[in-house]
C-alpha cells in the first residue's frame, strides 16, 4: 500500500480546503493532483506530508496510521515551487543536508550525493552555489535533496510552475524518467492539465475541496465524470442541446448543456443533411494544428481543431461559408462553469 487517504477534511475557519476526501494512490505510482486555484490540491498534499493536520479522518503511509505522525516520523521527501535551497550550501552540500541531520556516516553521505548528482544529471556542478544555476538545475538539486534520505513517499508542490514553458516540459519528461529509475511513491500538485497528463500514472481531479474523479490520463480525458472535469481537462465548446448542429446530425441529447471537443467538430464545404451551417470567422494558425473559430446561424460561436493536412484540403477562408456537425459530444446531469 503506498498512500490511503480515509474521510479526511480541513477548514481554515468558514472556508472548508478539504471536504471528506477518500483516495488510495498505489504503491510505487505517480500521482497528480489536478485542479483550479482553491481546489484544495495543495492543502491535500500537506495533510499527507504532516504540515498540516486533518480536522477529521485517517491518512495512512506504506499501511501505517500516519494521521498524528509528525513530519520528520512520515519519511516523506517534499519539494516546493520555489527550490528552498541553503544559498551558502554548494550543490553538493544542498543534497547531503538530510543525511547529515540524520549522522549518516560520512562515506555514506559522499557516496549517496554523488549517486544522486549522476541520476539528476547534475555531474561537474557539485561544487557551484545555488545562485549559479538556471531554475532548471536548482530544481533538479531539490528533487535530489529530496531523494537523499531514501524517502517512502515523495511529494511536490507545483515543482515546475516558477520555470518557462521550455524548461517546465523538459523537466516533466525528465521526472518522469526519474520516477521510472526510482519508483517511489510520488504525488506532485499541478493546474497545468498537460503536466498532468504528461507525467502521472493517474489524475486526481479536485473541486472545492472535493474529487471529482480519479483515472488515468486516458480515462479522465475520454470518459470525464462530471461537466467539470471535462470543461477543465482540455478545450472545450458548451452549447445548448436545443442548437442546431445536434439537432441537424440526429444526437439523442438528454441534458440541456452539450460539451463538444474542438477536435470533435468535424467540418465539411458541402451541406449534407446532417450538417448545420456557419461562418468562418477566425483562423489561428497553432503550428501542429489549426484552430477554427466558427459562427453558426444561430449565433453561438465553436471552435474546430484541424490538422495541416485537413485545413489544406478544405482551404478555409474568413467569411466562407461552411457546414459543421459533431463526430462525439457529451451531457452531463448538472453544469459547471470554470
Amino acid at each position: 500500500m503506498g498512500i490511503l487517504v480515509e474521510n479526511v477534511s480541513k477548514q481554515f475557519g468558514s472556508f472548508k480546503a478539504v471536504d471528506r476526501v477518500s483516495l488510495e494512490i498505489k504503491s510505487g505510482s505517480l500521482v497528480a493532483l489536478l485542479g483550479p486555484s482553491g481546489s484544495g490540491k495543495s492543502t491535500l498534499l500537506r495533510l499527507i506530508s504532516g504540515l498540516e493536520l486533518p480536522d477529521s479522518g485517517k491518512i495512512f503511509l506504506t499501511g501505517n496510521d500516519a494521521t498524528y505522525q509528525s513530519v520528520q516520523e512520515r519519511n516523506i521527501g517534499f519539494v516546493f515551487q520555489h527550490y528552498a535551497l541553503f544559498k551558502h550550501r554548494t550543490v553538493r552540500q544542498n543534497i547531503a543536508f538530510g543525511l547529515e541531520i540524520r549522522k549518516a556516516p560520512a562515506k555514506r553521505i559522499q557516496a549517496r550525493v554523488e549517486q544522486l548528482l549522476e541520476l539528476v544529471q547534475l555531474n561537474g556542478l557539485g561544487d557551484r552555489y545555488p545562485s549559479q544555476l538556471s531554475g532548471g538545475q536548482r530544481q533538479r538539486v531539490a528533487l535530489a535533496r529530496a531523494l537523499a534520505v531514501e524517502p517512502e513517499v515523495l511529494l511536490l508542490d507545483e515543482p515546475f510552475g516558477a520555470l518557462d514553458a521550455k524548461v517546465r516540459k523538459d523537466l516533466r519528461a525528465w521526472l518522469r524518467r526519474l520516477h521510472d529509475e526510482v519508483h517511489v511513491t510520488t504525488v506532485f500538485v499541478t493546474h497545468d492539465q498537460e503536466e498532468a497528463m504528461e507525467v502521472s500514472d493517474e489524475i486526481v481531479v479536485m473541486n472545492k475541496g472535493c474529487v471529482e474523479q480519479v483515472g488515468t490520463p486516458e480515462q479522465i480525458y475520454d470518459h470525464p465524470a462530471s461537466s467539470f472535469v471535462m470543461s477543465f481537462i482540455g478545450p472545450v465548446n458548451v452549447l445548448p442541446s436545443s442548437s442546431r448542429i445536434f439537432k441537424s446530425s440526429g444526437l439523442d441529447i438528454p441534458h440541456p448543456e452539450v460539451f463538444l471537443r474542438p477536435q470533435d467538430v468535424i467540418v465539411e464545404i458541402s451541406a449534407n443533411g446532417a450538417t448545420a451551417p456557419a461562418t468562418v470567422s477566425r483562423v489561428i494558425h497553432l503550428g501542429w494544428e489549426i484552430q477554427v473559430e466558427l459562427n453558426l446561424d444561430e449565433g453561438q460561436v465553436v471552435m474546430a481543431h484541424l490538422t495541416r493536412d485537413r485545413y489544406k484540403e478544405l482551404q478555409l477562408e474568413p467569411e466562407q461559408r461552411v457546414y459543421v456537425k459533431p463526430k462525439d459530444a457529451k451531457s452531463f446531469p448538472l453544469s459547471y462553469s470554470i
